[in-house]
């Protein structure tokens, strides 16, 4: 059979023993439960770019698409982690019931919007307002922004860096980052035009240019240079205009890292490179059981759906 690459959207997150993977139409998270079986669960797409119409507007449509994945990975995340505490189920606590009374089925959307919240808040607060905190304590040494610009950004870097380092050596980590690498290569299968088997997958590389450790590091870069355009003198301000200029950092950064994902030309691999290296560190080699779970959400987001290989 004659093989036909596929340019495509898809794509998808590690999850506690499982992979979700996210297609044009629907979302599909597969987990390897305690007894060896594979759950899965689909659902359609709900997406905040076409609610609001932005699919068609750079830069606009990353911050939307931006929240629209990490709403997608925390819900996947809180199923995923059902199963893997299942031997481990207690009693739900008075805090809970609570909860479940007062909102009903709506509580799994607080707490993933709330759990959102409070991940924005960790995010900005570790690698944003820290770092600029850091570098401001060298106002006095340093007079040139565009230097201590320079320093905060590998000071945020430095952060970024060791705290991806530090929770690299968690056992459950690394089990998470396995996975990690199983979506990467099932997502490169797929597009070579292969059969979606364990054998196939196996052969793939674990880097991924469209992964979101990627992204990640666009945003350093990106930040480091619309920052340099903001004075010094006032820290308040200083911080404030950091803070509103984050969306355009991700919108800008989603726009790059779609471009890397459909294009192979030399310049691309260049910016690419720091993200492949770092992906080194939250991707790891995966065995063919979790190939297999890779490959199970995959197929699901495929299944009655024809990808139409078009971003």
């Amino acid at each position: 059979m004659e093989k036909k690459e596929h340019i495509t959207s898809i794509g998808g997150s590690a999850v506690m023993e499982g992979v979700m993977m996210r297609g044009p139409k629907e979302i599909a998270t597969a987990v390897r439960k305690p007894d060896g079986e594979i759950e899965l669960d689909k659902r359609a797409v709900s997406s905040l770019v076409t609610k609001y119409h932005v699919n068609k507007i750079p830069v606009i449509r990353g911050v939307f698409s931006f929240f629209d994945s990490m709403i997608c990975s925390i819900r996947a995340l809180m199923w995923s982690a059902e199963f893997v505490d299942l031997e481990d189920e207690t009693s739900e606590s008075k805090f809970d019931k609570w909860l479940t009374d007062k909102f009903g089925d709506k509580v799994k959307d607080i707490v993933i919007y709330f759990s959102l919240f409070v991940a924005m808040i960790f995010s900005i607060g570790l690698f944003f307002i820290l770092p600029n905190i850091i570098t401001g304590f060298l106002s006095g040494f340093i007079k040139s922004s565009l230097l201590k610009t320079l320093i905060e950004g590998i000071v945020r870097i430095a952060i970024f860096l060791g705290y991806v380092l530090a929770v690299s050596q968690m056992e459950d980590i690394k089990r998470v980052f396995q996975y990690h690498g199983a979506e990467h290569k099932t997502i490169f299968c797929y597009e070579a035009g292969l059969d979606l088997t364990v054998e196939n997958a196996r052969n793939m590389s674990r880097l991924h240019p469209r992964c979101g450790t990627s992204f990640l590091v666009f945003v350093m870069i990106i930040s480091i240079v619309l920052f340099s355009f903001i004075s010094w003198d006032n820290m308040w301000t200083r911080l404030g205009m950091r803070l509103l200029l984050l969306p355009v950092v991700a919108g800008i950064s989603y726009e790059i890292i779609r471009w890397a994902g459909r294009s192979k030309s030399k310049v691309v691999c260049i910016i690419s490179r720091p993200g492949m290296w770092l992906q080194k560190i939250t991707t790891r080699e995966p065995d063919d059981s979790q190939l297999e779970v890779a490959i199970a959400s995959m197929k699901a987001v495929l299944t009655d759906n024809k990808e139409d290989d078009k971003w």
